[in-house]
């Protein structure tokens, strides 16, 4: 009889002790205080603040993962040195192993700036339940928006990672974003966190992906992150420019002016 008390006893200790458990990290489930649908709500703040613009200014951030340290000071430095910008790119890999703490330590110190962000989906991003996180944070590994008279969009190039039974790149959600009908903008812009020809792009396709977003209305340019260095490369030796922004942990981001008559960019160093 002492014994069953004190197992029940212990049992009620550990079931009023709810503090001492955690989810396992790749579990995918997240808080109720995280934060959700954050690129279709700072999509929204983006529109708003550019509308009417004809001169839109954006910075491009990449890979992220692990650089605490380094991201809170370019959110210091932003907020603080950074004037005119309407918002802030995120060229994916804000986790490096898929973790959901991963993605809540980086969206703390984002959720920081003065402008509003939004986070391309990274091949690191992906790992365990990386993919699932993101969903539930971010929202569609696919998306796009519009400011000025220009369209960004923004896809899912990690093709490693998944097997066949995910379209990366999805050429439909591609041809949808230029199809005719859906025409209410001039220009494009083409980003993505792993670009043709690197090991996470699917290079069956590198070829027909260019020729399909050629299509678009007025390609400017495309952005990717992942490899670690600022890049300017015409790619296909057709005139349209990728360009690979740096990692955070390198202090530098990319600094974009989009005007009427064309665009101009610079690498900042903080």
């Amino acid at each position: 009889m002492h014994k069953i008390l004190i197992y029940i006893s212990l049992l009620l200790l550990f079931l009023n002790s709810c503090d001492l458990i955690d989810y396992h990290p790749y579990d995918g489930k997240l808080n109720s205080s995280t934060e959700t649908d954050i690129n279709r709500k700072n999509i929204a703040k983006i529109q708003e603040l550019c509308k009417g613009k004809d001169t839109i200014r954006f910075v491009m951030i990449s890979d992220t993962q692990r650089s605490y340290d380094e991201t809170e000071d370019f959110m210091n430095h932003f907020n603080n040195q950074v004037h005119d910008v309407d918002f802030i790119l995120h060229g994916g890999d804000m986790a490096d192993f898929g973790m959901k703490k991963e993605y809540e330590w980086t969206h703390k110190i984002l959720s920081k700036l003065k402008v509003p962000y939004v986070a391309i989906i990274g091949n690191h991003d992906i790992i365990g339940n990386g993919a699932q996180v993101y969903k539930k944070m971010y929202g569609e590994d696919n998306f796009s928006f519009i400011v000025g008279d220009t369209k960004i969009i923004c896809l899912n190039t990690n093709a490693i990672e998944y097997d066949y039974s995910h379209p990366v790149p999805d050429f439909t959600f591609i041809s949808e974003q230029i199809a005719p009908d859906s025409l209410s903008f001039k220009r494009t812009i083409v980003a993505m966190h792993a670009p043709p020809g690197n090991e996470q792009f699917n290079n069956n396709v590198k070829e027909i992906f260019h020729m399909v977003i050629k299509q678009a209305p007025s390609l400017l340019f495309c952005l990717f992150g992942h490899e670690h260095n600022f890049k300017a490369i015409d790619l296909f030796k057709d005139g349209t420019y990728y360009y690979g922004c740096t990692t955070i942990q390198k202090r530098g981001y990319y600094l974009f002016t989009l005007t009427p008559d064309g665009y101009s960019y610079e690498e900042v160093e903080f």
